[in-house]
């Protein structure tokens, strides 16, 4: 992980911009509202929820993770009191001890009185970033290896084999979560399209048919996250349309990922400070349309309850 850092000031100043309009109130401020009447937020997962290196970063420099990232920008929409105990580097493990040693299980943020809850997992389950990163190539076939190749080599599929073994982990977690929270919305936010098809080498170091595989592998991620949370009674962001046309590949005005090589501040394939604003908007619409479905409103401090099993 890049040891990259900004200022505190130039991303609470982007952060306003995104947030304009809405009221100090509605912006998750406990100190703006009593506390009995705020609606409680617990963001829990990786770095595809913490925003590496997006501008803003947070005190706990241990986990790289922005105040620009979804989870703020779905709290602002909602007018919730977000805890924010996502991490760079967690995987499902962390949930229940503590990552690096130091920091609390991301469990502990949860309690009865937890009326949503987002949780963004796998990518490092299933070692996903790592598999990316060894299907860079700086030359063009035929020269090097393909990474398509090995990892489908005597006709399985190592990655869709990681997911397969990360399952039961998965359902293990919305358990857990729905016994911490039963009062907790669970929305579970996947992965999104980090390339399009055939990819665009060289602009990204990887071959077309390794590009295919490696998005494949992050749709069948997501695909998974989506099956199990319906199974637990959750509501699941699909994040691929959301970012489609937003890929690594395209202008920086227009991407919501930075490639391998970023050109705006975020970690390599990761989202950058667009994609988390659009990602956090896309929350906040699923959660406002299921309140808006059972006859509540966040922010109103009426819970609704989700059923896991």
């Amino acid at each position: 992980m890049l040891g990259l850092r900004l200022p505190v000031v130039a991303g609470a100043g982007v952060l306003a911009l995104l947030t304009a309009g809405v009221p100090a109130a509605a912006r998750g401020d406990a100190a703006a509202r009593g506390d009995e009447d705020a609606f409680e937020y617990v963001a829990m997962g990786d770095s595809a929820a913490a925003g590496p290196l997006v501008p803003g970063p947070d005190p706990n420099l241990l986990c790289f993770r922005s105040t620009m990232n979804y989870p703020q920008i779905a709290a602002a929409r909602l007018g919730a009191q977000l805890r924010d105990v996502t991490c760079s580097g967690a995987d499902t493990e962390d949930f229940s001890g503590r990552q690096h040693f130091v920091l609390p299980p991301q469990y502990e943020a949860l309690s009865d009185s937890t009326d949503l809850v987002t949780v963004t997992i796998g990518g490092n389950d299933v070692s996903l970033v790592q598999a990316a990163v060894s299907c860079l190539n700086a030359l063009p076939e035929p020269v090097g290896a393909s990474c398509a190749d090995r990892f489908t080599a005597d006709g399985g599929d190592e990655l869709a084999e990681r997911i397969d073994e990360f399952t039961p982990d998965l359902d293990a977690a919305l358990d857990e979560i729905g016994d911490r929270a039963p009062n907790a919305e669970v929305v579970v936010v996947g992965y999104g399209t980090y390339l399009p098809p055939g990819g665009c080498y060289p602009k990204e170091p990887m071959w077309a048919r390794d590009a295919d595989y490696i998005q494949s592998s992050v749709d069948r991620l997501s695909e998974r996250l989506g099956e199990r949370a319906r199974a637990h009674g959750a509501t699941f962001v699909d994040l691929g349309p959301v970012s489609e046309g937003h890929d690594v590949c395209r202008a920086p005005e227009q991407k919501y990922f930075e490639g391998v090589v970023p050109t705006s501040w975020a970690a390599p394939l990761h989202p950058n400070a667009q994609g988390m604003a659009a990602f956090g908007n896309a929350v906040a619409d699923a959660v406002s349309g299921t309140q808006a479905d059972s006859g509540t409103q966040p922010g109103s401090g009426t819970q609704q309850r989700v059923e896991a099993g």
